[in-house]
């Protein structure tokens, strides 16, 4: 943490964020300023108003088309002709464009700006789940599914780069917050999709359908923000206090203000014009630790979320019983994701937490095999903690690299690279379970990955930065 608080002080990257009040003064300061061009900073606050609100908004909906789908996979296996192959195939499919589109967000963010990307992303997931119920047929399924995916991995990816990118002094508390929607967002679907779908005449067309209006009420708050290309740009005094400018820079200065050229500020200062050398993540340890480690939380969580309310239904639990207890797993993520972030940048090491929460998944699945129904709701309780390994995953992207370009790269990395090896795993399971005829083998292959988790995620929580270790 201490490390982290040093950095604040000399990053120029963080010194651009419009994370509080003290952007007006940094506009007095800039030469030439005029009283009409200082008052332009009066909106800004509104903007951060406008970005936690898109935040929160963003995250609520970056998991329920794939929550929605786990209480009603068995519904929609028999609506459209599924075999249990094909339906691993379809839990597998959010990993696979997460790590396929997640690689783009970087550039489009430059090019278009994050607000833009994120906007568009929000309308994409309204679009697909709109369409997805009634495309017809399974290709037709899979496509409108892919579509919302598509929204889901670019915002994925952005949001630790908004996060730092504006609220530079507040990573962890803002990583929980979006990390805490985030939750709510995944546990409410689990929960209310089986009512709603009652409600609604017991179809479960519009009972997967409804979730588009959430997605496109988050379209909202990040309209007004579609043409800031990134926040307020840094001062000509502030970069020129800047004695040390960090690897990696100007290409976050050119992220920050996308439509100038990566090695040029916006003050234009000979300074900020030097570009700085390219930052070869694919040399630091930690950078691939880090994507191992959230690949395999990634394949932890997208088969809890895709199969284990099947699991429990195939246990004898009712339907809507089994989306509750999957709302339980993901409902721990809301106190906890605000929780962990905090706690995880006050910690140099962030090994210890990743231990514990993989004791917690190891107790779980054991609860799962022996006893399914009769401590369902200890194993739900003990495999939602387990999987607040995300939150974690994202709060050591922002402290693992020290500017706003690093981030972006690591975030980039660490996501896409991760989502490819946790492609395998929800399609495996279904193979298994289809083979075997029951659920032992799927649960004894989720327990054995949580160790080369626990693993990777020791080494990754390791206090050390991307830069330092691709720069040596």
């Amino acid at each position: 943490m201490a490390r982290e608080e040093s950095t604040r002080t000399t990053t120029p990257t963080e010194r651009q964020a419009p994370a509080v009040p003290p952007a007006a003064p940094a506009a007095a300061r800039t030469p030439g300023t005029t009283a009409g061009a200082a008052a332009k900073h009066a909106p800004r606050a509104w903007a951060t108003r406008l970005v936690v609100v898109g935040i929160v908004l963003a995250a609520l909906n970056l998991r329920p088309a794939i929550t929605s789908l786990g209480a009603l996979l068995e519904e929609v296996r028999d609506g459209l002709g599924m075999s249990g192959g094909v339906a691993g195939l379809l839990t597998s499919v959010p990993p696979l464009c997460f790590a396929v589109f997640g690689v783009m967000a970087p550039r489009l963010a430059r090019r278009f700006g994050p607000a833009a990307v994120v906007c568009a992303g929000m309308a994409a997931i309204g679009a697909g789940l709109l369409i997805r119920p009634y495309a017809g047929g399974t290709a037709g399924f899979l496509a409108a599914s892919a579509l919302a995916l598509m929204g889901i991995a670019v915002s994925n990816v952005l949001m630790p780069v908004i996060v730092k990118r504006w609220f530079p002094d507040r990573v962890g508390s803002m990583t929980g917050l979006y990390s805490m929607a985030l939750a709510l967002g995944t546990s409410t679907a689990a929960a209310a999709t089986v009512p709603l779908t009652d409600a609604l005449g017991g179809d479960w067309q519009p009972g997967l359908a409804v979730w588009a209006a959430l997605a496109l009420a988050a379209v909202l708050p990040w309209l007004p923000l579609v043409r800031d290309r990134g926040p307020a740009p840094a001062t000509p005094e502030a970069v020129r206090q800047d004695r040390e400018p960090a690897e990696g820079e100007a290409s976050a200065s050119g992220a920050s203000a996308p439509g100038t050229s990566s090695g040029t500020s916006v003050s234009g200062t000979p300074a900020a014009a030097r570009p700085a050398p390219a930052l070869r993540i694919t040399r630091s340890r930690t950078a691939w630790a880090l994507a191992v480690f959230f690949g395999l939380q990634a394949t932890a969580a997208y088969i809890t979320m895709g199969w284990m309310a099947q699991i429990f239904r195939d246990a004898g639990v009712s339907a809507g019983t089994a989306g509750l207890l999957l709302a339980v797993t993901m409902v721990m993520g809301v106190p906890l994701a605000f929780v962990i972030p905090r706690v995880a940048t006050r910690l140099p090491h962030q090994g210890p937490i990743v231990l514990v929460l993989g004791l917690c998944g190891l107790a779980g699945y054991a609860g799962l095999y022996f006893a399914p129904s009769g401590g369902s709701w200890a194993w739900a309780i003990l495999l939602g903690v387990s999987n607040c390994a995300f939150p974690l995953a994202l709060t050591m992207v922002g402290m693992r690299a020290r500017t706003g370009a690093g981030v972006a790269q690591l975030s980039a990395f660490a996501q896409s690279t991760g989502y490819l090896i946790s492609i395998p795993g929800p399609l495996l399971v279904g193979v298994l379970n289809q083979s075997s005829g029951g659920w032992g083998l799927p649960i004894a292959l989720m327990s054995g990955l949580m160790i080369p988790q626990m693993v990777v995620g020791w080494l990754a929580g390791r206090d050390r930065t991307v830069e330092e270790e691709a720069a040596r």
